[in-house]
């Protein structure tokens, strides 16, 4: 028997007491055409056998990423994870270990975000990290709302070529926060003028480094007019493995990035749990959100870590916390950091040539086929194409033909005619010779 512990007069009691007619009204924040209209087509009561089966030929119905040519990315890349890392995340010393409350019990974790800080301000060419966030975009959220608190202004200037469900995330806590958002309009050639809408009421610009479409472009111009008008940049990175080939962000004067940490050490998995990357200036490191590990000695003058910032509303800073979120994303951390480990520098700048070098064999392979125009000029692992006609039935046939092509732009940015044509695709080291030609023989079928 199902535990009900409320009575249908206690459901009144608290439906009144927060204002609302009935269970539903909970939910009138999600569009109308995002509710089920009944109950699923499950059957309602099977053994535990049954369902293990049931539930198995639902997801025989998924295409697995590894099990055809694969070139999807938009934010969400299919890279190489050594086994190592798995085996080295399952060590006691890191499943046992949990919140570094008491740092004479957990040095093992705090080191490890001490490390893991460490490379990713090394990374991002800034000078501190913090212990993570959730993932990409709600560290980009976060960044905007501290830009806010470092200027006393609350518009922020969105890059066109920002990825879409960063922009709505930033959105999202704008609205509710009582702030501006200036999104431009969608950028696949970086040509935007980003730099002609920054004005005295802009807190930050918000720039994607490689773009959503997967162009690169000079930040430098771009920090130089911010901080002229008294604004902050913010760099948004969603494939971290770029950073191995490229200039950082904080070369080009960025004061606060941020970034996806996907890429490394943690797989696909069906969409998470990621790990959000977040780096900022000295300057700037008390307006940081989240946790901050620090080395330190102890009283017999030994190497230790502790917590030296955490900004956190469940500890003394309260209603003046820089931040709601309660954790960091532990695990995916420490998987970061062991992949970065292995890696090393040279480990790192060799596999992002590698990418570089397949994605530029892509592009020369569909490029050459009729109607299909290379959109970016400079990139990464990931470019956009143009096509002759409808983007997303274009990726739906070559998912019938066995090839995951990519993301058209229409599914992220819906109701924008400008881009139905266009598809992000993105070449890893995962890619062969014979996928990158399956896909251009594909493509050229389909169309």
């Amino acid at each position: 028997m199902r535990y009900l512990p409320l009575s249908d007069a206690d459901r009144a009691d608290m439906r009144a007491k927060i204002g609302i007619g009935s269970i539903d009204d909970l939910f009138d924040a999600v569009p109308r055409d995002k509710l089920l209209k009944s109950l699923p087509n499950l059957p309602r009561a099977k053994g535990e056998l049954e369902v293990e089966r049931e539930l198995g030929l639902l997801a025989g119905k998924n295409t697995p990423a590894g099990s055809v040519p694969f070139f999807v990315g938009a934010g969400a890349y299919r890279h190489h994870v050594p086994a190592t890392v798995d085996h080295l995340i399952q060590r006691s010393e890191f499943l046992t270990s949990y919140t570094p409350y008491q740092p004479e019990i957990t040095q093992g974790t705090l080191q490890v975000l001490y490390e893991f800080q460490t490379q990713v301000a090394c990374l991002t060419g800034m000078d501190v990290a913090n212990a993570s966030m959730y993932d990409g975009s709600t560290a980009t959220a976060e960044a905007v709302l501290m830009a806010h608190r470092v200027t006393k202004r609350k518009k922020a200037l969105l890059s066109g070529g920002l990825h879409p469900q960063y922009a709505d995330v930033i959105a999202t806590l704008a609205h509710f926060g009582s702030s501006q958002v200036v999104a431009l309009a969608p950028d696949p050639s970086g040509v935007e003028d980003i730099i002609a809408r920054i004005d005295s009421d802009t807190s930050c610009v918000v720039v994607q480094y490689p773009s959503f479409y997967g162009s690169i472009r000079d930040l430098k111009p771009i920090a130089d007019a911010a901080h002229a008008k008294g604004a902050l940049l913010i760099v948004a990175v969603t494939e971290v493995v770029a950073l191995g080939l490229i200039k950082s962000p904080g070369e080009m004067g960025a004061d606060i990035v941020t970034a996806e940490g996907q890429s490394i050490g943690n797989g696909l998995t069906f969409g998470g749990p990621y790990v959000g990357l977040f780096a900022t200036r000295d300057k700037l490191v008390r307006q940081m959100p989240g946790r901050l590990a620090g080395e330190t000695v102890d009283a017999e003058g030994r190497r230790g870590f502790v917590l030296t910032l955490s900004t956190r509303e469940q500890h003394i800073r309260r209603e003046k916390a820089t931040s709601n979120i309660c954790t960091n994303s532990g695990l995916c951390a420490l998987a970061f950091t062991i992949h970065m480990t292995l890696l090393g520098e040279a480990g790192l700048r060799r596999l992002a040539a590698i990418n570089h070098a397949n994605a530029c064999h892509l592009a020369d392979l569909l490029g050459k086929i009729s109607g299909v125009e290379v959109v970016t000029s400079a990139y990464f692992n990931e470019f956009t194409v143009r096509l002759p006609g409808d983007a997303a039935k274009v990726i739906d046939k070559l998912a019938d033909k066995g090839i995951l092509g990519g993301v058209p732009v229409s599914r992220l940015l819906p109701g924008k005619p400008e881009v139905a044509n266009l598809i992000v695709v993105a070449s890893t080291e995962i890619n062969t010779d014979s996928d990158r030609a399956a896909y251009a023989a594909a493509l050229k079928a389909v169309l």
